[in-house]
């Protein structure tokens, strides 16, 4: 194998930017290796070296190769883009086939990808251990062919771990996550180790695990309050140390021990994994494993379609969203585990078939998780048996174990269900999910809980002897599954479900209405809007208003600045879909942390403090005219309220409104025109009375104001998990904004994450706030919660909030309160 370094350059034009700069955290936090990312302005993807192409998926939104190093590299054009099924893309090259550098790999349309697709921005991720990647300047543009990045061969880490060998350097630190190093604690570690060369284990009691390797941390069994001794060897050991042990004392990600979290529960008998009601019929799914030959072709040729399988399996898990991203996560760490893989190999060279090696890896694997005796721990079983069913069947050419046909009202029942066979199924026709084997935290259960759907796990042996087409009855809310009913129960199981379906229909219908607390205070409810169809997502969820709309989403993600007329035409499209319901519009946010090519900017070290929101529009008053005059001339004066991003103080809202008086004037609108502050900083949350004497109307941002007053970078992923909106420090800057908005007669609202938790509601409102605004899908819950509220009662909730020690604290005392 060639192990010299290979100099990668552009797939296409574009702005090169570092890989933390992808919103979404599999990407930036380094899940799936390391690399760059390449926000593109041309509709061709290009080999960026000489590679082979190992595969294409069938909506052909992605590719890995295979470089002459032996690297292997994924490029994934654009975010979610997985979910267009292919629409807006055409494969120029197909697997197995070599391309040089510079060589079409995918076309794609680059208007109708952007209007689908979460953000263009594209990953360029080195999915090979082993590999070191060094990365030329980004945060700038480049050319198509443009050198950009080299990935040096095998031998340089090899060289650095001998020249460094006596170098070593150790840790102790206690492990506070509430379920201590499971899969995705495992994953995150792994992840953090891929920029250093140095060798890292994990040391709990007389058991050591390589630290890359998450099969090898699982086996190790550690629990919330272990100790674990954290030791490295090589040239930059004190740094990789450093990292790790951030990592756990951090959190890992997850909710620490002290936090009230989701009891493991080891009872006979069943346990809800996700609650709810379910009446249907039974469905028995009976997977069985493959036949795999035990004798291989060859060394070469088994380690070659290893390799490809484990590519394509990884592929396939691109582009998932939501709690299936972080399943998606743990499984790809999995798939490029370097103990799953040495097993496998070593299977290869003992001549055995790659499907034979893989299945007796996993095997080894799960038998070392059970060894702990940890149940939480053995949920992860699941994961890898998950995984070595597809990396078999992408073996045998086969697609595995298909779906079953659900009917309407199928409850299925399994031994056990893994994550891909859940996200296989007809979700519209299945009530319920029973298994007789399984955990309240195994992933499966995850996805179910996010789907809605009541499930029950370990409910015994027994459940599999239920005969397919049998009555059933399961209440995962107090963990019962009751065959063959009867009439009576049936009647009141209907009942109950009936009041359930009832209530939502209500409290969607209900959320039309204008919301006031039980006490007669009104309290507004808007949505927060990125586009004109949310815009109409809105409306039909009942958002009296919209308190944010985000209009760099008509910036981002183009070579050019939208001009005025095509800005005037989107505000009023938008204005018009919500009728005579207010509209706040955001001036331009972009900056930073979201460049774009037209606006060229040095280099900033830390672009969260840079050149941004308000800051930029100040620099570039030019812009700021043009999408003032857009505004005024697409909202009625009546419906449009003005909010201007990242302000510190008076001084940066001053030439604003001035600004904005102008371009009245130039347009012949004699109407007051509301021009606000969004309080994203603690500066302006502590000046929040004196602005309020001057701007309209105040409202908080809460993502930014908790990164600055908390200082945990959002883009950081070893501090990002610090961030929690709950936390008493940022109540107690939300009082004073409230506090500061009353005494000047204005009104405080919030348009961040937090207006969208139920949970906060009655904290936020106590604290002053008398505006929420939530995403669209959040308004009737929202609205059904408020309006049981009395304002007395929820002042003093907040005070006590404002005086709890930590996020757990606040949380536990609002569900106290609303029990």
């Amino acid at each position: 194998m060639n192990t010299d370094t290979i100099t990668l350059i552009a797939p296409f034009a574009g702005w090169l930017a570092p890989l933390e700069a992808v919103p979404d955290a599999v990407f930036a936090e380094r899940m799936m290796g390391d690399g760059f990312a390449i926000d593109p302005i041309e509709g061709l993807l290009r080999a960026p070296a000489a590679a082979e192409v190992l595969s294409v998926p069938d909506t052909a939104h992605a590719v890995t190769l295979r470089l002459e190093n032996g690297a292997e590299l994924l490029l994934h054009i654009g975010l979610e883009t997985v979910a267009l099924g292919g629409k807006g893309f055409s494969a120029k090259v197909a697997a197995g086939q070599r391309v040089a550098a510079g060589d079409p790999l995918i076309e794609f349309d680059l208007d109708a990808v952007a209007e689908g697709a979460k953000a263009l921005i594209t990953p360029v991720v080195l999915a090979s251990d082993g590999y070191v990647l060094t990365l030329e300047a980004t945060g700038r543009f480049v050319e198509a062919g443009a050198p950009v990045a080299r990935i040096a061969g095998k031998q340089v880490r090899e060289a650095a771990r001998s020249a460094a060998a006596e170098e070593r350097f150790e840790r102790e630190v206690t492990v506070d996550a509430a379920h201590g190093i499971h899969a995705r604690p495992a994953a995150r570690i792994a992840a953090a180790l891929r920029p250093f060369v140095a060798e890292v284990a994990l040391v709990a009691g007389d058991k050591s695990a390589n630290a890359r390797s998450t099969v090898a941390l699982l086996g190790l069994g550690v629990t919330s309050g272990s100790t674990v001794r954290i030791a490295g060897v090589g040239a930059d050991a004190r740094a990789a140390v450093d990292a790790v042990a951030d990592l756990i004392l951090s959190g890992l990600g997850e909710e620490h021990a002290h936090t009230p979290a989701a009891p493991l529960i080891r009872s006979q008998g069943p346990v809800c994994a996700s609650p709810g009601l379910a009446i249907g019929q039974a469905l028995q799914l009976r997977a069985a494993d493959q036949d795999v030959p035990e004798d291989g072709a060859g060394i070469t040729v088994e380690r070659t379609a290893l390799d490809q399988a484990l590519a394509e399996i990884a592929g396939s898990l691109a582009g998932a969203r939501g709690p299936a991203a972080e399943i998606a996560e743990a499984h790809r760490a999995l798939l490029a585990d370097p103990e799953l893989l040495r097993t496998a190999e070593a299977e290869i060279a003992a001549g055995r078939s790659a499907a034979f090696a893989w299945r007796a890896a996993t095997a080894q694997a799960s038998d070392a998780i059970r060894a702990t005796g940890d149940a939480l721990l053995m949920e992860r079983v699941a994961d890898l048996k998950d995984l070595e069913r597809q990396v078999v069947a992408a073996l045998l050419g086969t697609s595995g174990a298909s779906a079953p046909a659900l009917r309407p009202g199928t409850i299925l029942i399994a031994d056990d269900l893994l994550p891909s066979q859940f996200l296989a199924l007809d979700a519209a026709n299945l009530a319920g999910i029973c298994t007789a084997a399984g955990g309240p935290t195994s992933h499966v259960a995850i996805l179910a809980a996010s789907a809605g759907i009541p499930m029950l796990v370990a409910a015994g042996e027994g459940v599999l002897a239920i005969a397919d087409g049998t009555p059933l009855i399961l209440d995962a809310d107090v963990a019962s599954i009751a065959t063959d009913p009867s009439p009576d129960a049936l009647a009141e199981a209907s009942e109950r479900l009936f009041a359930t379906r009832e209530r939502r229909a209500r409290e969607a219908t209900e959320a039309h209405e204008p919301c006031r607390m039980a006490d007669g205070t009104r309290i507004e409810i808007f949505a927060n809007l990125g586009s004109v169809t949310d815009a109409a997502a809105a409306v039909a969820a009942g958002a009296e208003g919209c308190g944010l709309l985000r209009t760099e989403f008509l910036f981002l993600e183009r070579e050019t600045a939208p001009d005025e007329e095509e800005q005037r035409e989107t505000y009023s499209r938008i204005a018009a879909t919500l009728g005579d319901r207010p509209l706040i519009v955001r001036t331009l946010d972009i900056g930073g942390d979201k460049p774009v090519p037209y606006l060229p900017m040095g280099e900033e070290e830390n672009p969260a403090l840079g050149l941004r929101g308000v800051r930029l529009s100040l620099a570039r008053p030019d812009l700021m005219r043009l999408q003032l005059r857009a505004i005024l001339r697409g909202v009625p004066a009546g419906q449009c309220r003005i909010m201007l991003p990242m302000v510190a103080d008076l001084g940066d809202y001053r030439p604003v409104r001035a600004l904005l008086a102008e371009v009245q004037a130039e347009l012949g609108i004699a109407e007051p025109v509301q021009l606000g502050v969004m309080i994203e900083t603690p500066a302006a949350a502590m000046l929040a009375g004196q602005i309020a004497r001057e701007a309209d109307f105040l409202s908080i941002g809460t993502n930014d104001l908790t990164q600055y007053t908390l200082a945990a970078d959002r883009g950081n992923a070893a501090v990002s998990q610090r961030i929690d909106a709950m936390h008493p420090a940022v109540l107690r800057l939300v009082r004073e904004v409230g506090r500061g908005a009353k005494e000047a007669g204005r009104w405080a609202g919030m348009c961040g994450g937090l207006a969208s938790d139920p949970l906060a509601a009655p904290i936020l409102i106590g604290l002053g706030i008398t505006e929420l605004s939530a995403t669209p899908a959040a308004i009737p819950g929202l609205k059904a919660v408020v309006r049981k509220l009395d304002l007395n009662a929820c002042v003093m909730l907040a005070e006590k909030a404002c005086d709890a020690a930590s996020p757990a604290e606040v949380r536990a005392l609002a569900r106290e309160a609303q029990a």
